[in-house]
């Protein structure tokens, strides 16, 4: 390849030219002037050598030829999974590969744009990265291949398909855009506008959601059927408007997560339901809990209680410690006491049905409470309240609780004689306690619930505990000579849990160790009342990475040895479950369709539902131009369209295009942007010595005899 040009080579230095030609426009201004005759020759002479001193020169180069370089980028994206989009794309891809082999000096570099990363489809940014390494004057311009779904449009023409010269004249290359598809689709989409994180349990949580058709769709009459689906649960139907924001008000019944799936009617002829469907999850919290503890008199585990309910934002505790019973007189005058009369009727008759909880640490009655106040609390548990009560000598006074109406839930019975044990002593976890949420993998447990010992936790020790005769419900903590030390149960629709010592409050002055007293009290409690992460049996589901892992806790020796599975499109399947742990099972199976997935023991059911990873990537499943069109035409690109059949997509031909168009009906092309590396470079001068030297000479002459005719 062979080139020339025009060059310079000035042979006496710039500034000494300048100061010449300044001498020769000074004299022939002078000369014209005078009117001298000859002086436009002598300018043509001065001229003449002027130029011969500038150095002009006919530069001659020879050179390689290099290919140009055209981008090709697929979408692989999840999107391009409906139908046969990606096959399509597979092969439109490498039937343009085979093209540009047939195109001399053409080279197709093909890149694969996948996942997005929860971004959504990213063409531009896979072409720019692409194109970091192609030297600007070997771009031929970009091709993609794609459902024409892509989210990140630039508004103007990308700078790689806009590149300048060394002059800084910019030139626009093509980008032509390859659709999967016939034309243009429709697709119907439900979009979630809203929807509370918590809810309170009780109330009502208003979700608000959209269903839009988007692309052509005539048989639409405006109108979809919108489908609730709430676990265990008959679905609900509502007709709404599409495009039109609507306002779904759902119960919250119970706490723990609460999924409730939404499904809009098919649209006629739209491409996918994928987008048809999504959950709502929604946490059921509790309003403020209400916690009475009655503290019967002064004593160390006050602080205790006053520590850890306090430090929770979600606990209204009203406290009150008995100080001077109504059976003692020492004749201080009541006005020198200074004490808040004991609430009773107001706490145990008027308000018993708000709290959650009542605590009664250390109480002895002694007439504090009379027998119909006492005949409420019972009933108040019995109709679904929570009852912790704590043991210490006062519980074997006359004024013991188990002589009274509440003794009959109390899960523990004491005897008076013997019924107290002064000795030092370890707590301990029986089987029971290894397998039950409130005491399992409690610290300092140790794996099986002993200690290193093998006789009890790695807890510090009581001193002093209650030696029951008889116990039923569940025992989760032994003392000394394995009696009873933490017994709970179930009384019809409430629950009462009797901790047999007064002396937890040693773990939390580091006594021997210590031990974990905040957390047990805690568990105890939030089991009191009914927190779903601390229910003896339970069944939980939850789905990630495309897989659904199912665990059953028991607090039983043995639990169930399979669960059923049914999947969104209802498609059943039988599950072994393996024990992972003391009282726990799971198994796991893959599930990547959308919806609520439900796993049933029997006895128990669980749901769960995968989260979207890419919301903005099914957000609209069509396959459309109206994206890409736009800026394929500023750059005098093509939009085609490949077709549904992968083995035969229509394919465009593909040409270097020596100038004009660069598209046309069934063909594409790229521009010839003469890319090509410089091999050898020969001057010669322009004017040469002689040719110079002759046409100064006769212009002088002529000059001479110009003015020898005055």
């Amino acid at each position: 390849m062979m080139g020339h040009m025009m060059g310079w080579a000035p042979l006496v230095p710039m500034p000494a030219l300048y100061a010449l030609a300044a001498l020769v426009a000074a004299a022939t201004i002078a000369g014209l002037a005078r009117r001298a005759r000859g002086t436009l020759w002598r300018l043509a002479a001065a001229l003449l050598l002027l130029l011969w001193l500038a150095g002009p020169e006919r530069i001659r180069e020879t050179g390689q030829p290099l290919p140009q370089t055209a981008l090709l980028v697929v979408d692989q994206s999840p999107s391009m999974s409906i139908g046969q989009r990606a096959a399509t794309a597979r092969q439109a891809a490498e039937a343009m590969r085979q093209a540009a082999a047939r195109v001399p000096g053409l080279t197709l570099r093909t890149v694969t744009v996948r996942d997005g990363h929860g971004d959504g489809t990213r063409l531009f940014a896979a072409l720019d990265q692409a194109t970091a390494d192609i030297p600007p004057a070997r771009l031929a311009g970009a091709v993609l291949v794609t459902d024409g779904q892509d989210h990140d449009v630039p508004a103007t023409i990308p700078a790689p398909l806009h590149p300048a010269d060394a002059d800084g004249h910019r030139t626009t290359l093509p980008l032509h855009v390859l659709l999967t598809g016939r034309g243009e689709e429709t697709d119907r989409r439900l979009r979630i506008l809203q929807a509370p994180p918590y809810a309170i349990v009780g109330q009502n949580a208003t979700v608000r959601v959209e269903i839009d058709d988007l692309g052509p769709h005539p048989d639409s009459d405006g109108h979809a059927t919108l489908t609730l689906s709430r676990g265990g649960e008959n679905p609900m139907h509502e007709t709404v408007r599409t495009g039109v924001p609507q306002d779904i008000t759902l119960p919250v019944t119970r706490p723990g997560p609460l999924l409730v799936g939404l499904a809009a009617s098919t649209l006629p002829g739209e491409v996918s339901t994928a987008n048809n469907q999504d959950v709502v999850r929604i946490n059921g919290v509790r309003d403020r809990l209400r916690v009475l503890l009655v503290s019967g008199t002064p004593n160390q585990g006050e602080r205790v209680w006053r520590r850890l309910l306090k430090a929770d934002p979600s606990v209204d505790l009203v406290h009150f410690t008995i100080l001077r019973p109504p059976d003692k007189d020492d004749g201080t005058p009541l006005s020198d006491l200074a004490l808040i009369a004991f609430p009773v009727r107001e706490l145990f008759q008027q308000k018993i049905g708000q709290f959650d909880l009542i605590i009664l640490d250390g109480f002895e009655n002694r007439a504090i409470l009379p027998r119909a106040y006492l005949d409420n609390i019972a009933n108040y548990v019995r109709d679904g309240g929570g009852l912790l009560l704590i043991g210490g000598p006062e519980f074997l006074g006359p004024g013991s609780l188990q002589d009274t109406p509440v003794g009959e839930i109390l899960p523990a019975h004491v005897p008076v004689d013997g019924g107290l044990l002064e000795q030092r002593f370890r707590p301990a976890l029986t089987d029971a306690g290894r397998r039950h949420p409130v005491t399992a993998s409690l610290p300092g447990a140790g794996p099986d619930g002993q200690g290193a010992d093998g006789q009890g936790a790695d807890w510090g020790p009581w001193y002093r505990t209650l030696k029951a005769d008889s116990a039923h419900g569940q025992v989760l903590m032994d003392g000394p000579d394995h009696t009873p030390l933490l017994v709970l149960d179930r009384v019809e629709r409430g629950r009462v849990a009797m901790l047999l010592s007064d002396q937890i409050w040693l773990w939390s002055h580091g006594e021997g160790g210590g031990g974990p007293q905040s957390e047990l009290l805690r568990r105890i409690s939030h089991w009191l009342m009914k927190e779903p992460e601390l229910e003896e049996e339970q069944l939980t589901a939850t789905i990630a990475d495309g897989r659904m892992q199912i665990v059953h806790r028991t607090a039983a020796p043995t639990g169930p040895h399979a669960v059923t599975v049914t999947a969104p499109d209802g498609t059943m399947q039988s599950l072994p479950l393996r024990t992972s742990g003391t009282g726990l099972s799971e198994a796991t199976l893959p599930a990547t369709l959308p919806g609520i997935w439900t796993a049933d023991d029997g006895t128990h059911r669980a749901f769960a539902a995968p989260a979207t990873t890419d919301p903005q990537e099914f957000a609209d499943l069509r396959a459309t131009a109206t994206l890409l069109a736009p800026l394929a035409g500023q750059t005098g690109g093509a939009v085609s369209w490949l077709g549904n059949d992968p083995a035969h997509p229509a394919i465009p031909d593909l040409r270097l295009a020596a100038s004009g168009a660069l598209s046309g009906p069934g063909w594409i092309g790229f521009p010839h942007r003469d890319a090509r590396i410089v091999t050898g470079r020969s001057a010669r001068p322009l004017l040469p010595g002689w040719a110079v030297l002759l046409g100064a000479g006769l212009a002088l002459l002529l000059a001479w005899w110009r003015e020898g005719r005055e």
